[in-house]
């Protein structure tokens, strides 16, 4: 009988009959090698106490090296276990309940707009509060143009001109932009080439700011001391009328007056008389310098400062002379320049100038 075409790949052991069965071949095809899978226990965790005491259950029920298939239920505790260790913070970041600052909050000291509870707006508003309170740090200068000291206490006042360093410039034009927004004035109004910029340094922060420049003429103030009795009182009538009086071709409409019935606070020493408008002569006087603006940091003001400026003006403005009071002049005032500028001149009547720039 012709042999199997198997016989030509195997060798002669395979021409000879075997004594293995069928279910000898099946079973050698179907059994794999037994693999023993083992877990040790690992060192409880200080913190949680459910996982020591899991892990404590388990190992007096399997043992330290028992042999447990993946679906043992260890795993699992160690699944549920690692879900409760992990921290969660619970805190409250915000809480809208229709305020109008709830997205930008405005400081009530320093004006500035910014959101609660960002690092990074918490940090830039606590450095601009600061220098808005304070004054802005100022560590000074090797070449500094002093014209008044104090040597026991650091207190100065220093004078800038438009040609200095521009190191120096760009300080005081940090200083000017404060200045300008904390008197509500227009970006770069307040300074050009022909202004001293007088800086008063004491605790190392510039807490006093005055802003001056040349003028030719000025209107002196009517005082109301001056105005009764006298042939500005018609002129000064006529005005208040106007203000209250509109016409409209043959009709005349009047504005009611309704007095404030609110208290008024006088903790500033300040005058109801400084909050009333301001008139004018219309013939002008000659004077010299006018002082564009003048700025003091709130936790200095009521200490002089304004007027320690205003003397280093009168002392340095001109390089041969010191001026006289009436060859000074203000800018148009605000209600606290107005009292500044009685308190300082001694009387009502005293010389205002026009900028010549509009805001």
């Amino acid at each position: 009988m012709q042999a199997k075409i198997t016989s030509f790949f195997k060798g002669p052991d395979a021409l000879q009959p075997s004594s293995t069965t069928v279910e000898d071949f099946v079973h050698i095809e179907t059994t794999e090698p037994e693999i023993r899978i083992t877990y040790k226990r690992k060192t409880p965790k200080q913190d949680s106490m459910f996982c020591r005491n899991n892990e404590n259950s388990l190992e007096t029920d399997l043992g330290p090296e028992s042999p447990v298939s993946t679906d043992a239920p260890a795993n699992r505790l160690s699944n549920s276990s690692r879900i409760i260790n992990k921290k969660r913070s619970y805190a409250q970041l915000h809480l809208e309940l229709g305020q109008s600052d709830f997205l930008l909050h405005t400081c009530s000291a320093c004006g500035l707009k910014y959101a609660r509870g960002e690092e990074g707006d918490e940090k830039v508003h606590k450095e601009y509060h600061k220098n808005s309170i304070n004054g802005i740090k100022f560590k000074g200068w090797r070449h500094e143009r002093v014209i008044s000291s104090d040597v026991g206490s650091g207190v100065r006042i220093i004078l800038v001109l438009d040609y200095d360093p521009p190191s120096q410039m760009n300080k005081v034009r940090e200083v000017l932009n404060m200045v300008e927004g904390d008197l509500g004035l227009c970006e770069d109004w307040l300074f050009h080439k022909l202004c001293k910029v007088y800086l008063f340094i004491a605790a190392r922060r510039i807490a006093g700011c005055l802003v001056a420049e040349p003028i030719n003429t000025a209107y002196r103030v009517v005082s109301d001391f001056e105005a009764k009795g006298s042939s500005s009182n018609s002129y000064i009538k006529k005005h208040e009328s106007n203000l209250t009086m509109l016409q409209f071709g043959g009709f005349h409409f009047h504005q009611e007056v309704i007095k404030n019935t609110c208290p008024v606070k006088k903790s500033d020493g300040f005058d109801d008389d400084c909050d009333r408008a301001i008139f004018c002569q219309e013939e002008a006087e000659p004077a010299l310098c006018g002082i564009r603006a003048i700025w003091v940091a709130p936790s200095n003001r009521r200490n002089h400062v304004a007027t320690k400026l205003l003397d280093a003006v009168r002392k340095s403005f001109c390089a041969d002379s010191i001026l006289e009071l009436s060859q000074m002049a203000f800018s148009q005032p605000t209600s606290v320049g107005r009292a500044l500028a009685c308190s300082y001149f001694g009387t009502g009547s005293f010389l205002i100038y026009n900028t010549g720039l509009d805001c």
